[in-house]
């Protein structure tokens, strides 16, 4: 039993690493995305699609009525489906989401730290891994004392962004002593947003020309989640108006769709993959298509759009439908995530230039908390 008994040093070591006077304050920015399987295969996607479809802000059907469907029919056949998809877009490095994320977190963090050397930028999925539970763990590791949530969706939704504060929250309540909070609810009225995806489409339309029509299309939601209230309709319309505006479209020039149904109910209309194939048959030869909801290029994007929804508009009589991608891990979005951060950090002495503790004052709490130690009996 010796062996299990903590020295004095480690006793001390110990509360040193509890104690938060030990160690310079930190801010924490969280960015969250929806998340990935950790391979593309099929049990991989049937644990993932598990997690992410028994989300109640995700699906509002009753409990009883939807694991019937879900164990009997979706995660059955549809991991396989999902399993083939993810092989299409897997990369050398992973998932081409989380690989982008990563990325963008990386530039973020090196962009902020230019403010203070405090703020840490941490990365989670809301389903699959890196978790929030993960995120969580380390604010009191690394003494953060200050978190803004910042969930990668530009227009709210109860099945995302609501979903994100469930999960922090929910993560949050495992700790004794909680940061101060603040959440970031959208930024589909962004200036900065809005600039960097009309540039985005400039640049691309600079190498690939001006399309007959320019399509908006942002990731779905059952037309009964608008019904009862959620504003995610209304704030993807309001986006690709604003940026119609910006690149001085005429209202013939695009049109703002909805991708991505699950089931028979009725979701958000007009459907993408039905417009395309509509505008083709109708003569329309050349299309290129944005997603201005979707923070980086993930499945929904690269296979959904760019070969799905390509071959069905080249099958109905198309002859060029071209992706524009996501913001992803351009200069552009660091710069749009960093002027959120910093208006929505006002106050926190990281975001206004606050000293850092210097080395003396952290030697004098490490003396203080052995002192401490000392005093509990744990020498």
């Amino acid at each position: 039993m010796a062996g299990f008994i903590n020295t004095p040093a480690e006793n001390r070591a110990a509360v040193r690493d509890t104690v938060a006077h030990c160690k310079t304050p930190k801010t924490g920015v969280l960015l969250v995305n929806l998340g990935t399987p950790d391979a593309p295969d099929t049990p991989s996607l049937r644990r993932y699609l598990r997690e992410f479809l028994s989300d109640r802000r995700v699906i509002e059907t009753p409990r009883a009525i939807w694991w019937l469907i879900l164990y009997g029919i979706i995660l059955p056949f549809r991991s396989p489906r999902s399993a083939k998809a993810y092989q299409r877009v897997w990369t050398e490095q992973g998932s081409p989401l989380l690989t982008l994320c990563r990325a963008l977190a990386d530039k973020l963090q090196a962009d902020l730290r230019q403010t203070s050397p405090q703020i840490s930028v941490l990365l989670a999925m809301n389903y699959g891994r890196p978790s929030i539970d993960q995120a969580v763990d380390r604010l009191r590791r690394e003494n953060i004392q200050r978190l803004l949530v910042v969930p990668m969706y530009p227009q709210y939704s109860a099945t995302t962004t609501a979903s994100v504060f469930d999960r922090v929250t929910n993560s949050l309540q495992r700790l004794r002593w909680l940061p101060e909070v603040r959440f970031i609810n959208d930024y589909h009225h962004d200036e900065d947003w809005q600039k960097a995806i009309a540039d985005s489409v400039r640049r691309f339309q600079k190498d690939k020309g001006q399309p007959e029509k320019l399509v908006f299309s942002f990731h779905g939601i059952p037309k009964q989640y608008l019904l009862d209230g959620d504003p995610y309709y209304c704030q993807c319309r309001a986006s690709a108006r604003q940026v119609a505006a910006r690149l001085g479209l005429a209202d013939d020039d695009w049109i703002c769709t909805f991708q991505s149904r699950l089931g028979r109910a009725e979701w958000l209309k007009p459907y993408t993959d039905v417009t395309l194939e509509q505008m083709a048959k109708n003569g329309t030869r050349n299309v290129q298509v944005v997603c201005p909801g979707f923070s980086v290029d993930c499945l929904e994007t690269i296979d959904e759009i760019a070969f799905e929804n390509r071959e069905e508009f080249i099958e109905a009589g198309g002859e060029a439908l071209d992706y524009i991608p996501c913001l992803n891990d351009s200069d552009m979005h660091v710069k749009v995530l960093a002027g959120l951060c910093h208006r929505h950090g006002q106050g926190w002495p990281e975001f206004a230039g606050g000293r850092a503790v210097a080395a003396s004052d952290l030697e004098q709490r490490v003396e203080r908390a052995d002192h401490a130690a000392q005093q509990l009996g744990l020498d």
